[in-house]
């Protein structure tokens, strides 16, 4: 079989879109961690609804304790690493020789993680219940919507991809 014809098929794929996913949660984290104050304050503004429409029937929603604040951000940070370690464990493991079924599946999780933190946590709580949709400076739905598209492609990929064992 050619190089090429090899770099064409389905491991190389998900190896591929794995690694690049991996490499975005890492970023996601180095950026987060280097530059805390700046996410920080997203974290913060989309919480307190304070560029929201001001709806007095959805405002007691708000949590403006800094402190509650600065917890909910260390959550997503350390979600986020947890889902990067997932992810470069899964590239590393499509990297090795008969270790695809492991790969595949820690790609999988790492796709979860990924669906449950950008569709779960900033479209549903975010975008939803704390109304960030609203915010014209405070919006993180589109970027959001990307990862969910992202890990949900990565995730179908993987699940159709034919497994050595079932369990």
């Amino acid at each position: 079989m050619t190089v090429l014809a090899r770099l064409g098929t389905a491991r190389v794929a998900l190896a591929a879109l794995t690694g690049v996913t991996a490499l975005y949660f890492v970023l996601i984290v180095f950026g987060n961690v280097t530059d805390y104050g700046t996410n920080e304050q997203f974290v913060v503004h989309v919480l307190a609804m304070d560029t929201t429409f001001k709806d007095p029937d959805v405002l007691w929603r708000a949590i403006t304790d800094p402190t509650l604040a600065t917890i909910a951000y260390v959550l997503i940070i350390a979600w986020e690493a947890v889902t990067a370690v997932v992810l470069v464990s899964a590239f590393v493991a499509w990297l090795r020789p008969g270790r695809a079924e492991t790969a595949r599946r820690l790609s999988v999780l790492g796709w979860v993680m990924a669906v449950l933190l950008f569709g779960g946590g900033f479209i549903a709580i975010g975008g939803e219940w704390f109304q960030m949709w609203q915010s014209s400076t405070w919006n993180g739905m589109e970027a959001a919507f990307r990862n969910v598209v992202i890990a949900s492609f990565g995730l179908v990929l993987a699940l159709r991809e034919p497994s050595t064992s079932r369990t």
